[in-house]
C-alpha cells in the first residue's frame, strides 16, 4: 500500500516518525513523507524515503491564503493517491482531513499531539480563532481514526463534540530509541538540573528561571541548564530582551538549540519540565526517563501521563516556582531516592513507551494489511 505521512516540519518527521516510516517500508509498503522544506529534508531523502515539499504556514490565519493552502494539498493528494494518510500536528490534521475526504481517501489517521495555542492560550488571538478551530475539528475528524497522546486531550475534544463520529485511540507519545537513550556510565551524583524545550512562556521558562534563583540561594553549586531556542512564529515566545536579562543574571545557563541531546540528558542529574498548559507526551522528559533520570514536572496533561508522583519523579502545580524549587531541592538532598526514581522511569519506558511499543500500536490503528515489520 501507499502510505503518506504529513507533518508541519521535516524536523518532526526526522526526529519522531522515522521508526514508523521504517517499519512501514520494511513491511513492504510505499512511504511518502510530506512537510515544509527545512534542514532535515535531505536527511529524509538520504534515508531512502520519498520526501515531498509542501509549504505550510504554522501560524498564519489569513483566510484566503489558508484556503489556497488547502486546495494545494487537495491537488497533491489527488496526484499521489495514497491508500492511507496519517496527519500530525493541528493544521495538518485539519487541512489534511478535508483534502483526504475530497480526494476520496478512505483510510485517514489523525494524531493530536497537543491541543495547541488556539485551545489552550487565553490571548485575544486565541479566543478569536478558537471557534473556527473547534468547528474545523468537528467536521475534519468525522470518519477518521484519531490518536491522542494522553486522555486529557481526548476528553477536551470529546467535550467539544469533535469525536462523535471518529474512532478514538490513546497512544502515549512518539516512542524513544531505548538503545540510544540509555543510562550513562556510573558516576557520582551531581547537581545538574536540565530543562529542554522551546523558549515559550507556556513551557514554563519563567517559572524555571525563578526556581533556579530559589535553589541556588541555598545550593549555589547547582547548575541549571536550559536547552532550546526561541520560536518567533509562536505568540508565546519569550522576548529577546527578557532572555538577555536572564542571561546577564547568570542564574541559568542558556544553551540554545542543541543537537547533542543524548549527551545533555546523560549529563543531567534531574530532568525538569515546567509547562503551564500541558503537553501531548513531552519528548524531553521521555528521553530523560529512558536515560534513567528522575523527573520534576508540572501536574498538567502529558506530564502526568509519564511522571508518577513519588515513583519515577515528582509533580508540582503549574506556575508555582516555589513548589518546583522545593521538589528539585528534595531530590538534590536525596541522591539514593533520585537514583531509584530514575530506575523506575527507565523501566516504565521499556515496558510501555519505546519506539517498538509505539510503532506496533500505531500499525494496529492502521488496520488490516499492515505488519509491524518486526517492531517487537
Amino acid at each position: 500500500m501507499r502510505v503518506l505521512l504529513f507533518a508541519n516540519t521535516d524536523w518532526f518527521l526526522w526526529n519522531f516518525k522515522l521508526p514508523l516510516a521504517r517499519a512501514l517500508r520494511d513491511a513492504g509498503h510505499e512511504v511518502i513523507l510530506v512537510s515544509p522544506a527545512g534542514n532535515f529534508s535531505a536527511r529524509l531523502r538520504d534515508a531512502g524515503f520519498d520526501w515531498r515539499a509542501f509549504s505550510l504556514s504554522r501560524s498564519g490565519i489569513h483566510p484566503i491564503e489558508e484556503r489556497l493552502t488547502m486546495y494545494r494539498l487537495l491537488a497533491l493528494y489527488r496526484e499521489l493517491r495514497p491508500d492511507l494518510v496519517h496527519h500530525f500536528t493541528i493544521k495538518c490534521v485539519l487541512y489534511g482531513s478535508w483534502a483526504a475526504r475530497k480526494a476520496g481517501i478512505v483510510r485517514v489517521v489523525n494524531s493530536i499531539t497537543g491541543l495547541g495555542f488556539a485551545l489552550l492560550a487565553s490571548t485575544w488571538k486565541a479566543r478569536l480563532i478558537r471557534p473556527v478551530v473547534v468547528g474545523f475539528y468537528r467536521r475534519a475528524l468525522v470518519g477518521t481514526h484519531v490518536v491522542f497522546q494522553n486522555h486529557d486531550n481526548r476528553d477536551v475534544l470529546a467535550a467539544l463534540g469533535a469525536l462523535k463520529h471518529a474512532a478514538v485511540h490513546v497512544i502515549p507519545g512518539d516512542g524513544v530509541d531505548t538503545a540510544l537513550f540509555c543510562p550513562p556510565p556510573a558516576r557520582e551524583p551531581g547537581a545538574a538540573v536540565l530543562m529542554m524545550g522551546r523558549l515559550l512562556w507556556s513551557k514554563g521558562v519563567g517559572v524555571f528561571v525563578e526556581a533556579a534563583r530559589i535553589v541556588r540561594a541555598t545550593r549555589p553549586e547547582a547548575r541549571f541548564l536550559l536547552a532550546g531556542a526561541p520560536d518567533p512564529g509562536n505568540p508565546e515566545s519569550v522576548p529577546e530582551a527578557v532572555l538577555n536579562h536572564w542571561r546577564s543574571e547568570g542564574i541559568v545557563e542558556f544553551l540554545g538549540h542543541r543537537s547533542d541531546v543524548l549527551a545533555l540528558q546523560q549529563l543531567a542529574d534531574i530532568a525538569v519540565l515546567a509547562s503551564t498548559q500541558g503537553e501531548g507526551m513531552p519528548r524531553a522528559l521521555l528521553e530523560a526517563a529512558a536515560c534513567a533520570r528522575p523527573m520534576v514536572a508540572t501536574d498538567v496533561p502529558g506530564c502526568r501521563e509519564l511522571v508518577e508522583d513519588g515513583v519515577n519523579g515528582l509533580l508540582v502545580p503549574p506556575g508555582d516556582s516555589q513548589a518546583l524549587a522545593g521538589a528539585i531541592l528534595s531530590l538534590l538532598a536525596s541522591p539514593d531516592r533520585a537514583r531509584a526514581m530514575g530506575a523506575a522511569a527507565r523501566a516504565k519506558v521499556l515496558a510501555e513507551l519505546s519506539d517498538a511499543c509505539i510503532t506496533r500500536r500505531t500499525l494496529a490503528v492502521y488496520g488490516d494489511g499492515f505488519s509491524d515489520g518486526g517492531a517487537g
